[in-house]
């Protein structure tokens, strides 16, 4: 298994780890979700450039690297709208995620027609925007965690009704934005007759 494969699929096992870091309640545990979810995302910058640089990309790398991201991303931002603690409703949830069974849906109808949909520009975009932005809500959850008081009790309101959900908005308007260049680039290969 080559370098890039191997990031790849330590980016799938951090993932348990990431959430058994956020559901355990010990000091530092955002934290150490925190760790882990930023090097999980750096492994994401690292594999496919690394692929490409080094002429090692593999269908197994082609298979992974996409699911290994929207599992990554999924599981953070279904944990948001569970916790109380963050003030993220489903719809920005429920959006991202038909975004991405749609595009996952786009590339098995291109393959069948012989034809790789590759990652452009807005979707490395939204993917790039939307793990900084959970990023910085597990930042967000550590410090009024474990240093709550002061400044952190000062900015929470406003931090938790408007920074977090215009992060999310910001992410799931780059994702929606992303899918209509895929589903308009494509749209060529989506016949109703057949």
């Amino acid at each position: 298994m080559n370098l890039p494969n191997k990031l790849t699929l330590t980016r799938v096992v951090l993932i348990p780890f990431f959430l058994l870091f956020v559901y355990l309640k010990f000091p530092f545990h955002y934290l150490a979700a925190l760790f882990i979810f930023s090097a999980a995302s750096v492994t994401d910058a690292l594999d496919g450039h690394i692929a490409r640089k080094n002429n090692l990309v593999t269908n197994f790398g082609k298979f992974l690297d996409p699911l290994a991201d929207k599992v990554l991303v999924i599981s953070a931002l279904a944990v948001f709208v569970e916790l109380d603690s963050v003030r993220m409703n489903a719809i920005p949830f429920i959006i991202i995620i038909a975004r991405e069974f749609m595009v996952s849906g786009l590339r098995l109808l291109s393959a069948g027609n012989g034809v790789v949909v590759a990652a452009g520009i807005w979707g490395k975009l939204k993917t790039a925007f939307t793990m900084v932005t959970i990023i910085a809500v597990l930042f967000w959850l550590w410090l009024k965690t474990d240093f709550n008081g002061g400044f952190i009790d000062a900015i929470d309101y406003y931090v938790d009704s408007i920074a977090v959900p215009v992060l999310v908005w910001i992410s799931t308007a780059l994702t929606v934005i992303s899918g209509g260049v895929y589903l308009k680039g494509y749209w060529h290969l989506i016949d109703s007759d057949k």
